[in-house]
């Protein structure tokens, strides 16, 4: 597991781009909490970096945004997912 720590410089990177990912998909935490499968409250704490975010959570949010892990956890700036 990724467990996002407080003092991890790039904790502030991921959530931001949860955050901005899902406010560009114009959908509120409860309906992507719904379709991953956990509660609002682990959702959010995912957006705030308070709790860890398993491999395959980091997955399903890639494939449910069409974009790549890397992009999630700011390795790289490129949004699409990459093309086999």
């Amino acid at each position: 597991m990724i467990y996002l720590e407080q003092s991890d410089k790039y904790v502030k990177e991921v959530c931001m781009r949860l955050r901005s990912l899902r406010a560009e998909a114009g959908i509120v935490q409860q309906t992507l909490a719904d379709v991953l499968g956990v509660e609002q409250s682990t959702y959010s704490d995912y957006e705030n970096g308070r709790t860890q975010i398993s491999t395959p959570m980091l997955i399903k949010l890639a494939d449910y945004y069409n974009t790549s892990v890397d992009y999630i956890l700011g390795i790289t700036d490129i949004r699409f997912p990459y093309i086999d």
